[in-house]
C-alpha cells in the first residue's frame, strides 16, 4: 500500500508537491590520471515533496558525518544514496530554483513494495 500517495494530498495542502529533475547515478568512469568522474542517466521529471528533516530523521543519521544543508524528500520512485557494491554514488535532484542536491541516505525505502522512498539530500556547492 502506497501510504505516501494516500497522505500526499493532505500534506500538499500545506506543502505542495513540486516538479523535480532526477538523475540516477550510473557509476563512474576512471580518468587517465586515475581520478574518477561520476556518471548519471538522463534527467527525468517527477513530482516530489521536500521537507525539513524531523528530529527522528536527525537521530537516524547521527554519526554519518553528513554536513551542509540537508532536507528530506518523499518521492514515488526508487532513490539511491551511495551503493558501494554497485560502485554508484548518490542520485542527483535538481529543484525548480536550480539548486542541485545529492541523495546522501535513504531513510525509508519502500519503492519495491509500496512505490515510494524517503531520503536525505544534501545541497551541492557549485552544481
Amino acid at each position: 500500500m502506497n501510504l505516501h500517495s494516500i497522505v500526499s494530498g493532505a500534506v500538499g495542502a500545506v506543502n505542495p508537491q513540486i516538479t523535480i529533475s532526477l538523475q540516477s547515478s550510473t557509476g563512474s568512469t576512471t580518468n587517465a590520471d586515475g581520478s574518477r568522474t561520476p556518471a548519471y542517466a538522463e534527467p527525468v521529471s517527477l513530482t516530489a515533496q521536500v521537507q525539513p528533516l524531523t528530529n527522528r530523521d536527525l537521530r537516524q543519521i547521527e554519526g554519518l558525518n553528513l554536513q551542509g544543508t540537508l532536507m528530506a524528500i518523499y518521492i514515488n520512485c526508487n532513490l539511491d544514496g551511495v551503493v558501494r557494491v554497485l560502485m554508484k554514488g548518490g542520485d542527483l535532484i535538481t529543484l525548480p530554483d536550480g539548486s542541485v542536491w545529492l541523495i546522501s541516505q535513504v531513510l525509508e525505502g519502500f519503492a519495491l513494495t509500496a512505490g515510494w522512498t524517503k531520503a536525505v539530500m544534501t545541497l551541492q556547492d557549485g552544481s
